[in-house]
């Protein structure tokens, strides 16, 4: 799970820029637009989440394109300084193909990642041998009981973006949830878009109180940012750090 990006000169949940060839911001457009027709067909048949299995395997059979599917991990994430990894366990929630979670356990955290879709989880698999991250389908909205507080650093990168409003509320503690007594969770996320004013999406950005409302049960926040991303569909972005 993460942010379809609708500019072609911007790929993935983080807006970086891709490749400036025509041909690559053609398939970022039609990747956008493929992501958009998909989660509103999945919306509208009740099933805010399905839009994303449904994506993976149409881009996997050539039908489709995953625009957030980039080989590079997000610039925000690698620009962060993160506690040193030897000893601790990491989870990196919707993890799609690999990017992020393969970043973080190079750093040396025992990595699990996640992501509610299988054709996600087997790209990264195959796209990966030989990698210690453990990938696995898991449900956000349906935490696994065994991962609560399990976890000393928690990456959620523009994925509660990717939801509609209506079921935040309950993937915001779940992913807090997972972060252990002295853990450091991080939110990369949205804060406005270009297509903002139709409401159309996903991505649909975080407010300043869904952002906060991450620092519940023993969380607090050690630094909430608006970070600059001018030229790409997320020019404003969130960058949260809380610990427990």
């Amino acid at each position: 799970m993460s942010s379809p990006a609708a500019d072609p000169a911007a790929a993935g949940p983080d807006g970086a820029r891709g490749p400036d060839t025509g041909s690559a911001a053609a398939s970022l457009v039609g990747g956008a637009a493929d992501a958009r027709r998909l989660a509103a067909d999945s919306l509208a048949a009740g099933d805010p989440t399905g839009w994303f299995e449904t994506l993976y395997a149409a881009s996997r059979a050539g039908n489709a394109v995953v625009p957030w599917d980039v080989a590079e991990p997000s610039a925000r994430l690698r620009a962060l300084d993160l506690p040193p990894g030897a000893g601790r366990r990491a989870l990196i929630v919707g993890c799609g193909p690999g990017r992020d979670a393969e970043h973080v356990a190079a750093l040396g955290y025992t990595t699990t990642a996640f992501d509610i879709s299988a054709t996600a989880i087997d790209l990264a698999r195959e796209r990966h041998p030989g990698s210690p991250v453990t990938y696995t389908v898991a449900d956000l909205l349906d935490p696994r009981p065994d991962w609560r507080h399990a976890f000393d650093l928690v990456l959620e990168s523009n994925n509660v973006q990717a939801l509609p409003t209506g079921i935040r509320a309950a993937a915001i503690p779940a992913i807090g949830g997972f972060v252990a007594p002295g853990g450091t969770l991080i939110v990369l996320a949205a804060a406005t878009t270009r297509i903002d004013s139709d409401g159309s999406g996903p991505p649909w950005p975080l407010t300043r109180a869904e952002i906060d409302a991450f620092a519940i049960g023993g969380l607090r926040p050690v630094s909430v940012d608006q970070v600059n991303a001018a030229g790409t569909t997320l020019p404003t972005r969130w960058q949260a750090i809380y610990r427990r």
